[in-house]
């Protein structure tokens, strides 16, 4: 009987498997990623403003010479980092790029002002890089005189933000993604599974792997310029701004990693090509060992260029978090990419041996080892305290790390389990070879979909009746070819499916994978985040800075000139209500809660069990009952009585008086 050419195009259980494993991994991925962006705000300051002068807020009787900024670490300030503009918005500084200002450890940069100035509110804007790589910018306003209406809005999006900084954190996102699978995928078929350096599916996880990372590493050479400066996509393809980026340390690092992708994409081309081929025993076990030093060296230089420019470079001891931060990138990349290797490898390839599998989970386990003792020191480096530990953002998902990373560890005990019953069931793959290497010979594929019993006058049969076919119709003879593949490639999975340990360890790496793809997540977001040391010595000089005894002081004075729609309240906000400087917000409503204008506010502050007072506080109009008072120097802590004076004509006015105590 002669066969029937099954329909072309594999059959739908052959695709469900496949499917299904990569239908999981693509939904986990949008879902995690999609979260990411719908919640991720714009990469966080790693650079705190900590002082300036004059200070945000402050009124100052005379013009100064200069605005100075001094900042928590190093930062990259361009000629026009520091902006101060008048109430009209006419720039206030003399156009000159920052001068260093620097005095030991104090990171300080200051812009000359233009003489003459004149009184009023003057707002001053800032942006820059910090020593990790990452844009910080804010504003801030001081008031010469007293302060006045300004026509400058302050700037809501932080630097880093917009369309540019989404597309910049995919791309970091996608080629720490690209990096783990190359490096991972690569060690797998080196260390674990050299048989593997031939397989198909693994080849292209590996070769998908380097093209994500050299697609995101160009592209973040290319939106670096815009990511750090105006923000606009427009700007993407600016070749005066990706020069500027060349001459910076990320940008350098950018450029090193490609030169690394070059060497990588040779290592990966002898892998998968002359490697594969080789069967000399004594000629392939030389060049295994070539092509992991080789791509050892390749790996740890372009995990280099992460610890190059970000974190690690920069804050305490960097001579030693750099080699640290390698070594964690590394381990990182051998377990998950390795995670990654093992499972495209359990359910696209049928004849992987039990033996690769207990090798990997030995590499897994150091560098679990690895991750932990790298992650203790990086925690203590960028935390330090266990109040930045629970306080800060950084700290807050560093716990969600150790978190995940323990469930991970849990789920790969289980594998180590099935890995121990697939070793004691025997290795599968032997029986899948030796079986399916036979199914040629052993008979073909029935109309129905049977094999026929062989034999020797069944084979010589059978090719008898379709010799004379096949060779008149070769079309014939290529379809019953890819029929009898299918048929083999059929038996293989059947056997390989048939294995329980082999089905529970799919399940299991699975389940590691999909863990590890939240991991990476949240360790990308780490290193776009303010680093818990840095915000707590942030908060720290800043506390310094302006002491807060005590706390705002809040009032409500109902007042009654006398006159027609004389009655009303006067809310007051004394802030920070202690000792020295003080601001003063008044807010005055009439009987229905409404903002009432009046011509003329007065305040005075007496301390009678001192003696001291009164000392007058002179209002500015801003809005529609809403007047301030700036500069009110309280000398001493203490019980003040405060008199608000209101006017609400030319002959209706009244004094109401409350005692309050400041400091």
């Amino acid at each position: 009987m002669t066969a029937t050419a099954p329909p072309s195009g594999p059959s739908p259980s052959a695709l469900r498997r496949p499917l299904t494993a990569a239908g999981l991994l693509t939904a986990l991925l949008g879902a995690v990623f999609g979260l990411l962006l719908a919640v991720a705000a714009p990469a966080s300051a790693h650079a705190a403003l900590t002082g300036s002068d004059p200070q945000d807020g402050a009124v100052v009787a005379t013009a100064p010479q200069q605005v100075t900024l001094t900042f928590s670490e190093q930062v990259a300030l361009g000629s026009d980092s520091i902006r101060v503009l008048d109430p009209s918005g006419k720039r206030a500084d003399t156009d000159a790029a920052p001068r260093d200002l620097h005095s030991g450890s104090t990171v300080k940069y200051g812009v000359a002002l233009r003489g003459g100035l004149p009184d009023g509110t003057y707002t001053v804007a800032w942006q820059a890089v910090s020593a990790d790589s990452h844009p910080v910018s804010g504003a801030f306003t001081f008031s010469i005189g007293a302060p006045s209406e300004t026509t400058v809005a302050l700037p809501g999006n932080e630097a880093g933000g917009g369309l540019v900084g989404t597309l910049y954190d995919i791309a970091r996102y996608a080629a720490y993604a690209g990096f783990i699978v190359l490096a991972g995928g690569a060690a797998f078929v080196l260390a674990c599974w050299q048989r593997g350096a031939g397989a198909r599916p693994l080849q292209r996880l590996v070769v998908r792997g380097w093209m994500t990372l050299t697609a995101a590493t160009i592209a973040m050479l290319l939106l670096r310029s815009s990511y750090t400066g105006s923000g606009k996509l427009g700007d993407v393809l600016d070749l005066d701004g990706l020069k500027a980026v060349l001459d910076t340390k990320p940008g350098a690092a950018l450029v090193s990693r490609l030169l690394l992708l070059g060497a990588s994409a040779l290592f990966v081309a002898v892998l998968f090509g002359t490697y594969a081929k080789r069967e000399d025993p004594r000629e392939k076990k030389d060049l295994t060992f070539g092509l992991a030093i080789g791509g050892a060296v390749i790996a740890a230089g372009i995990a280099g260029t992460w610890a190059l420019a970000e974190h690690a470079s920069t804050g305490i001891q960097p001579g030693i978090a750099m080699p640290v931060d390698v070594l964690h990138l590394l381990a990182v990349a051998a377990w998950l990419g390795g995670l990654a290797a093992l499972l495209t490898a359990l359910y696209r390839t049928p004849d992987l041996p039990s033996e690769a599998v207990r090798r990997f989970s030995a590499i897994a386990f150091v560098s679990v080892v690895v991750l932990v003792a790298t992650g203790i020191y990086q925690s203590w480096r960028q935390v330090g305290t266990w109040s930045a530990l629970t306080g800060t953002g950084y700290g807050q998902l560093l716990l969600v790390k150790v978190g995940l990373v323990a469930v991970l560890v849990g789920i790969a005990s289980m594998s180590r389990r099935w890995t121990g019953r697939l070793a004691a069931g025997g290795d599968a793959s032997a029986v899948v070879t030796a079986e399916t290497d036979e199914e040629p010979e052993a008979g073909a594929e029935t109309e129905t979909g049977t094999k026929t019993e062989t034999g020797a006058g069944t084979e010589a049969g059978a090719e008898t009746e379709t010799g004379a076919e096949t060779a008149e119709d070769p079309e014939r003879a290529a379809q019953l070819a890819r029929q009898r593949a299918a048929v083999a490639t059929a038996e293989k999975n059947r056997i390989r499916d048939a294995d329980p340990g082999r089905s529970g360890l799919r399940r299991s790496v699975l389940a590691e994978v999909g863990v590890a793809v939240a991991l990476l997540a949240v360790t990308t977001i780490l290193t776009s985040t303010e680093p818990g040391r840095t915000e707590e010595e942030a908060r720290s000089s800043s506390a310094a800075a302006a002491p807060t005894q005590g706390g705002p002081v809040n009032l409500a004075l109902p007042f009654d000139t006398g006159g027609e729609n004389g009655k009303g309240t006067v809310r007051m906000d004394i802030d920070p209500g202690h000792v020295g400087a003080n601001v003063i917000h008044l807010w005055i409503e009439n009987a229905d809660k409404k903002a009432m204008d009046v011509p003329e506010v007065k305040l005075a502050f007496t301390l009678k069990s001192k003696d001291i007072g009164p000392l007058p506080a002179v209002p500015v109009r801003l809005t529609e009952g809403h007047w301030t008072a700036t500069g009110l120097q309280i000398p001493i802590a203490g019980d003040w009585d405060v008199a608000v004076t209101v006017r609400t004509s030319d002959i209706d006015q009244t004094t109401v008086t409350k005692n309050v105590k400041i400091g």
